[in-house]
């Protein structure tokens, strides 16, 4: 059976179970109710009225949440690493009345003046980032020659828009995890995180640009593409001794001219490029759950000159291998 709550109830469980923590100045945390299920919900207050809130965790039965949208309802960009929600709303357009967001997309909406049902779905685990921010935030961007995306502002225009803006990208995945994996603390901390939500806005308004722009056809054809996707979980699967890119193109059926095209088309970047984020995220991965040397990390991932993975590091992550395992501990 469902349970049914509103903001404020669930503000009420939270406070009843009086463990909301105080990480600092300018974030809180506190666990999701027991009564709900298993999980946590970090909010970050930044400047300017820039916030990011990230929510972990599981529920044990079907949760629906009534939620009431004042005037000054922010811009939202939401990001789903796990899990699934639907949303419905009434007397509204269509295309708000009944919607779903799910694992591994993103989306950028402005939802003032209406009421909208969230329903949650129990036993999955849920993982969302969510950027909001006054559009009044915008304005100490403004020039007298620019101004928010003409495309955003056509939405902005309507009164009220949800956008799906597709699948997460590899950079947009990178932020977030840098934003889940914050090694800094204090001011630092602070600017850090200011940073990289800014970074997931102008990843988020670049998509839409892209959405609303005319649509380029891909010069390659489905099967083509398709080789391009399982040659790059070939490179995902031998990150420590990957093929060449002759090899590899090979192994998958394409012309190395075609499968370069294809990474660029897909994944934005060159085979090599795509080869070294994988390594740098595989790296970070393994710094911050083991104790095993930088060295041996490096070895991991493919390289044999360590100095030469901590270079990669530190150009990728702005930080060096070593501060950032001393970091995670």
């Amino acid at each position: 059976m469902a349970i049914r709550l509103t903001g404020k109830d669930y503000c009420d469980l939270v406070a009843q179970s009086q463990r909301v923590t105080p990480a600092s100045d300018f974030c809180i945390q506190y666990p999701t109710p027991p009564q709900l299920g298993t999980g946590n919900t970090v909010k970050v207050k930044l400047r300017g009225g820039l916030h990011i809130n990230i929510i972990t965790g599981q529920l044990q039965q079907p949760l629906i949440m009534h939620k009431p949208h004042l005037e000054a309802f922010p811009l939202v960009a939401k990001f789903y690493l796990s899990g699934a929600s639907r949303m419905s709303a009434k007397n509204v357009s269509r295309s708000l009345a009944d919607y779903e967001e799910v694992s591994g997309h993103s989306y950028l909406y402005w939802l003032p003046n209406m009421n909208e049902v969230e329903e949650w779905q129990p036993h999955k685990y849920t993982q969302t980032v969510t950027i909001s921010a006054d559009l009044d935030y915008f304005q100490a961007f403004e020039s007298a020659d620019a101004g928010l995306p003409r495309s955003l502002q056509t939405l902005l225009s309507k009164g009220r828009f949800h956008q799906p803006l597709g699948k997460l990208t590899l950079a947009m995945n990178q932020v977030l995890r840098q934003i889940l994996h914050c090694p800094y603390q204090g001011m630092t901390q602070q600017l850090y995180l200011e940073c990289k939500a800014l970074e997931l806005l102008a990843l988020q308004f670049a998509c839409l640009e892209a959405e609303t722009a005319k649509p380029r056809r891909s010069r390659l054809k489905a099967k083509d593409l398709e080789r391009v996707e399982y040659a790059r979980e070939l490179l995902q699967q031998q990150l420590d001794n990957p093929p060449s890119v002759l090899a590899l193109s090979h192994r998958v059926g394409l012309s190395d001219r075609k499968l370069k095209q294809g990474f660029r088309e897909l994944f934005g970047t060159t085979v090599f490029g795509y080869l070294r984020d994988c390594r740098m995220e595989q790296a970070r991965s393994l710094l911050r759950h083991s104790h095993t040397t930088v060295a041996k990390v490096a070895a991991q991932v493919g390289y044999r000159n360590p100095e030469a993975f901590s270079t990669a590091f530190r150009r990728k992550f702005s930080v060096s291998p070593k501060a950032y395992q001393l970091g995670q501990r």
